[in-house]
């Protein structure tokens, strides 16, 4: 039999180019692409806001109070660092659910829905590959995501940066939303999620399982990286005196407890200073001299980042590369239409 007219050479060269299937991805996903214009913009303006205004009005409202000395005539603008505290934690929470939404969106709309349907099929028909068409499908949203997802990171890093030392109640760096939202590691996961939903779409071929699919990878994907984040660059150790109430050292902490007479290393008994005597016959029990705490300072703040960043990226190629298989697997190097004519 003769080759299909849809895949003769001059059908090929009918093909759709990579400007025209941008416009009609861009077109066909036009609802999502206008809510995610919506959304990078709001969330943006509420961390201008707090990163200005508001960073302002909450540092004024604290020096006030500082300089109450506790006196209880005191007037100091409350409502301020209220506000502060409230629209700080919406606005992270925002940004650290990005990765989630973009999962949700991509497992239930980027590959399901046209697998569903039947679109992908017909488009695989008229000569566009089926490595193209999922080529084109993860590159358009990933520089949409990587984008906007960059620019909320960076906001938030500047609003948590305004903070410190002017904010009493402002978040720590090692805080963990402060930590994850201010930083590239947010970027990484937002793509390590649109690959997920493209996976869970491909193996599915339903909305709604792989979106849900999608959403429990990335909180996978997520899992893994907090959990080895802390083991991606060594640590520093700090010694310290049983006389405190706790091991002494201000980051984000690896592991801690006391050292015996010995050099072992034994938990934390979360008893107190030494001073107090049930403590220190407790620690005198233990044959404990000091306290101990591995942990991070501000200084490994970059080196952490751009490890966990590294590491997500390589999770999300692992699951680009999955798709990809699976797709090779389900359709073979030629478009279904070609195997049914020979």
């Amino acid at each position: 039999m003769t080759a299909p007219a849809a895949l003769t050479p001059a059908a090929t060269r009918r093909s759709p180019t990579a400007p025209r299937q941008t416009r009609w991805l861009l077109r066909l996903h036009r609802p999502a692409l206008c809510a995610w214009a919506v959304l990078v913009i709001a969330v943006s303006a509420l961390l201008l806001w707090l990163w200005g205004p508001l960073t302002d009005a909450a540092a004024t409202a604290w020096s006030q109070y500082d300089a109450c000395d506790f006196s209880p005539t005191c007037v100091y603008d409350q409502p301020a660092i209220l506000v502060y505290k409230d629209v700080y934690q919406y606005a992270t929470t925002a940004v650290l659910a990005l990765p989630f939404l973009i999962a949700a969106w991509a497992g239930a709309t980027l590959t399901s829905r046209e697998l569903e349907t039947g679109t992908a099929q017909l488009i695989w028909a008229q000569s566009v590959p089926p490595a193209r068409w999922l080529a084109m499908r993860l590159a358009v949203p990933a520089a949409l995501t990587a984008t906007g997802t960059s620019l909320l990171v960076a906001l938030q890093h500047l609003a948590s940066s305004a903070g410190q030392g002017r904010v009493d109640t402002a978040k720590k760096w090692f805080d963990p939303p402060t930590f994850y939202a201010g930083g590239p590691l947010t970027v990484a996961l937002a793509l390590a999620g649109l690959a997920a939903g493209a996976l869970a779409g491909l193996a599915w071929r339903r909305s709604l399982p792989a979106l849900v699919t999608s959403v429990l990878a990335t909180g996978g994907v997520f899992g893994i990286v907090h959990l080895a984040l802390p083991h991606l660059w060594p640590s520093v150790t700090r010694v310290s005196s049983l006389t405190l109430s706790n091991p002494a050292g201000s980051g984000m902490t690896v592991d801690e407890g006391v050292l015996t007479s010995k050099g072992a290393r034994l938990p934390e008994p979360f008893c107190g200073s030494s001073e107090w005597k049930p403590c220190r016959a407790t620690y005198e029990k233990l044959d404990a001299v000091s306290f101990y705490r591995d942990y991070h300072p501000l200084s490994h703040y970059w080196p952490l980042q751009l490890t966990g960043t590294a590491l997500t990226l390589a999770i999300a190629a692992l699951l680009t590369f999955a798709t990809f298989h699976l797709l090779a697997r389900r359709t073979g190097k030629t478009p279904p239409r070609a195997k049914a004519g020979t």
